[in-house]
Formats: structure tokens, C-alpha cells, sequence
């Protein structure tokens, strides 16, 4: 029996939650159709999780994901983040703003909070799933004690091994392809780049968890081609953003049905790791600057505060535009209805 299939998930598809636009309207209704939802509390706190997981509850009765982020906590580096902001003063100019006086890490990593921990215990979500990395021995046992099935997203073997020896029931295996944030452990180590093809087969033959396969998987072809090279499901993001559910805005939208769809691109610029984004502003004005990037999320404060300034101004072009290689083949749907198309194409019985 598969992990979703102890859930009593029918469809072996998953919604990646994607903070900025991941919803509890989106995860229930994808829930609903038979699915896996998902919603990201990463970027809120204990308070703001409970209330997306009550409202997600409210909607469905069918098991969901909650997802937390498990990021190293940055050590500031008041001279890199003054010099960052210097460089930003320009672009805030341009919109009539200036840049924050000074940066702070506006999320606070799973791997410290408590409140969090806490919560999720006492919420016991069918699923939390674990990005960035892997939290200690204490949560991860208080976590399956809860009931909670345990989800880690590896872009490498030796992440999958990682979390396979952690006690994890399975693994997101996220190729180079993905949108949004890029998984790794360490985003300051070599990065071998794997497509998610290569890494869905690795870690079937190698790992001996149960394999999702993440990254550029935009149709029910798609679903079925990962199923094919041993994956118990598949995991889409950029897929959905499109979905009057999601909480993309119309600047973010609209790029997504533009060229810029064609043209994603990986930078640290917008929130300090590495990303997968529309080209946009942003992007653009980021290339060659990695180096210059304070660390995440103390330059995502920055980030944040440039595209509010922009927006203000008519501008649209500093958002966090995430979104996979497969983002041309974004479809205008409901969610249900795209669950519905992705089953038809995927040949997945009714």
C-alpha cells in the first residue's frame, strides 16, 4: 500500500505548496477532487498556520499537506546587508521609496519553533512535508506520534538517504526543473543539477522510500511518464497557479501567459536561495549578483519591500514570479477541473 493510498487518496497527484500562492480554498478543492492539497505555512507563524489549517479543514474532510520550511537560521551580516541595500536604493528610487534601514529574517525556520511544533501536534495534519531540509529526532518523533505521515523534498541522494535514515515516509524527488525554491540542504554547496527523471529513478533504485516526482510535470502525460519510472506520484506547482484558487495576483498571472513563461530562470536575488522564477525585473537586475545576496530569508525582507514599492507604482515585474520549465503549458482552470483533465490525460481510472 502506497502512502497515499493509506491516506485513501485516489488520485496520485499532489499540489505543491508554494508559499505566495498556495491557498486552503486550493488545497480543499484539489482535496476534494480526489487528490493530495496543500498549503505552506513556512511564511507565517503558529497563529497565522492554525487558521489556514482550521480554514482548510472547514472546507474539506479529506486529508491535506501542511508544509514547513526547515532552513538553516541565518547568522546576519550587518556589512553584506547594508551593501545589498545600497544596491537596491536605485531600483526603490525609481518608484519613489526608499529601501528598509535594515533587514531581518522575517521566517523563522521549523528547525527553532516551537509554537509551530506544537501546533502541528496538537492539529495532527494527515501530512507535513519538510523543505530545505530535515528538522531534529525530537519533532520528527513528536510529529509521527501525532500520526502525521512525513513528507521531505531531496534534490539529491545523499538528501534522500538523509531522510530516509530520519525515519521520513517518503521523498519529493525535486529535479532542476521545479519552480519556486530550490529544496537543498545547503544552498551554498555544489549542486548537481539532477532533472527530476534522473533523480525520480536514483532514488527509486536506490533510496527505499516511496518516490514523488517534482519539476516541470505540467500535464497528465507528465503524471503518467513519472508513474512509468517507479514514482508513487507526482507533485505539480506551477500547474496550478493559474487556478482562480491560487493566490497569484494579476501581475503574476499575466506573466505566466506571456513569453516570459518561456524564459524561467534560477536566482537568489528576490529572497537570498536559489529560486526557479519568470524573468522578470527582478530576475534580470539580479543577474551575476549571487555572490552579493545576503542570506535567506534576511534578503527576502528586502525583496518584499522593492516589489510592495513597485507595485504601489503600477509595477509588477519584482514579484516572486515562481514557476517550473513546463510553465507554457499553464492551463486556465478550476482545480477540480484541472484534476479532472490531468486524470483523463494520465489514464488514471475514473
Amino acid at each position: 500500500m502506497t502512502v497515499l493510498e493509506r491516506l485513501g487518496v485516489s488520485v496520485p497527484i499532489i499540489q505543491a505548496p508554494m508559499a505566495g500562492t498556495s491557498t486552503p480554498r486550493l488545497a480543499a478543492e484539489v482535496s476534494n477532487a480526489g487528490a493530495l492539497g496543500s498549503i505552506a505555512v513556512g511564511a507565517t507563524d503558529a497563529a497565522g498556520a492554525r487558521r489556514m489549517i482550521e480554514e482548510t479543514r472547514a472546507l474539506t474532510d479529506r486529508p491535506f499537506n501542511v508544509n514547513v520550511f526547515v532552513h538553516a537560521t541565518p547568522t546576519p551580516d550587518p556589512a553584506k546587508e547594508s551593501a545589498w541595500l545600497e544596491k537596491l536604493a536605485p531600483l526603490f528610487a525609481g518608484y519613489e521609496a526608499r529601501p528598509p534601514e535594515r533587514l531581518r529574517a522575517i521566517y523563522e525556520s521549523f528547525a527553532a519553533d516551537d509554537a509551530m511544533l506544537a501546533l502541528l501536534v496538537e492539529a495532527a495534519p494527515a501530512v507535513v512535508s519538510f523543505h530545505f531540509g530535515l528538522p531534529d529526532a525530537r519533532r520528527i518523533a513528536a510529529l509521527r506520534q501525532a500520526g502525521c505521515i512525513l513528507i521531505a523534498t531531496a534534490t539529491s541522494l545523499s538528501e534522500a538517504v538523509a531522510a530516509r535514515e530520519a525515519g521520513i515516509d517518503a521523498v519529493v524527488a525535486q529535479g532542476w526543473e521545479a519552480g519556486g525554491h530550490r529544496g537543498v540542504f545547503d544552498p551554498d554547496a555544489p549542486d548537481d543539477r539532477l532533472g527530476v527523471l534522473a533523480l525520480t529513478r536514483l532514488f527509486v533504485e536506490r533510496v527505499g522510500l516511496p518516490v514523488i516526482a517534482a519539476g516541470g510535470i505540467m500535464d497528465g502525460r507528465g503524471v503518467r511518464a513519472t508513474l512509468e519510472l517507479g514514482a508513487v506520484a507526482a507533485q505539480l506547482g506551477t500547474a496550478f497557479i493559474a487556478c482562480p484558487e491560487s493566490a497569484a495576483d494579476a501581475a503574476y498571472r499575466a506573466a505566466l501567459a506571456s513569453e516570459a513563461a518561456e524564459h524561467t530562470t534560477m536566482t537568489r536575488a528576490i529572497s537570498g536561495r536559489p529560486a526557479r522564477c519568470l524573468k522578470n525585473r527582478f530576475t534580470e537586475w539580479g543577474e551575476g549578483r549571487d555572490a552579493d545576496v545576503p542570506a535567506y530569508p534576511i534578503a527576502y525582507d528586502a525583496g518584499k519591500a522593492l516589489n510592495a514599492a513597485a507595485k504601489t507604482a503600477g509595477e509588477g515585474g519584482f514579484g516572486a514570479q515562481w514557476a517550473g520549465q513546463g510553465a507554457p503549458l499553464s492551463r486556465v482552470m478550476p482545480a477540480a477541473g484541472l484534476i479532472a483533465v490531468l486524470k483523463r490525460e494520465a489514464g488514471l481510472a475514473a
